[in-house]
């Protein structure tokens, strides 16, 4: 019996129907950041389009699918997050809600400090899980993008160059591999199914496609079409026997 199906045999027997509550835990990506740009304070910031982004691409299929449904999302991403933050907000920003289930999605900005922080980033993220788990909801843990692989030329702002470079050695030198690595061993060792979206990216680069072009800030945005990627994954594994 597939995820959903179970999800939905448990909301069908409630007496009163209150639907399923799906969340999302995770960092930029899943609250649905896009391009960057400088502001007046010369600061970093996203284009913020959150009904762009997977979490909600996922809620419309689901909606498709099961009309009779209703079906709530919590989009608990943040910008800038990481595993080690994730668990000091989980019970306000997702417990709080009783989801039926919860994708979690974090390894971007996790792998910042290369391969020192793998063992960090895996106990945040077991932490995550257990806590989850206890709960007695479902829980997904769905691995991201890949970040850039070259640095883009048509980048002009200093600063932001200078995180496409950090990022791009990150990804090269195989930190963030190792990232996900360790997440995809974790979870195989708690029985927490796996989306692997970085699977399917590094697949595509394989194929031969530059995937740095599949990012809308050439760093570690996916475009609002590659969101598709996420969301189409997600409901296949949901609904997979």
């Amino acid at each position: 019996m597939s995820i959903l199906q179970q999800l939905l045999q448990l909301e069908a027997a409630h007496t009163h129907r209150k639907g399923l509550t799906v969340a999302f835990l995770g960092d930029s990506v899943t609250q649905g950041c896009f391009e960057v740009y400088k502001n007046k304070e010369d600061r970093i910031v996203p284009v913020f389009e959150p009904l762009s982004g997977y979490p909600y691409l996922l809620h419309k299929k689901l909606a498709a699918a099961y009309p009779s449904v209703p079906f709530h999302i919590v989009n608990a991403g943040i910008s800038g997050d990481c595993a080690p933050n994730g668990c000091k907000r989980l019970a306000h920003d997702i417990l709080s809600h009783t989801p039926d289930l919860t994708v979690v999605c974090y390894g971007l900005n996790d792998c910042a400090d290369g391969e020192s922080s793998v063992e960090k980033y895996a106990a945040a993220l077991r932490e995550i899980l257990c806590r989850l788990q206890e709960s007695g909801g479902a829980v997904i843990f769905m691995t991201p993008n890949m970040m850039n692989t070259r640095v883009d030329t048509t980048i002009a702002d200093p600063d932001i160059l200078a995180v496409a470079k950090r990022k791009c050695a990150l990804q090269t030198e195989g930190h963030f591999t190792r990232h996900m690595d360790a997440a995809r061993t974790l979870c195989g060792e708690m029985g927490i199914p796996v989306c692997d979206c970085y699977a399917l990216w590094q697949q595509m680069e394989r194929e031969g496609k530059d995937v740095t072009a599949l990012l809308c800030n050439a760093i570690n945005h996916p475009s609002r079409e590659m969101h598709a990627l996420f969301a189409d994954a997600l409901f296949e594994l949901l609904v997979e026997d």
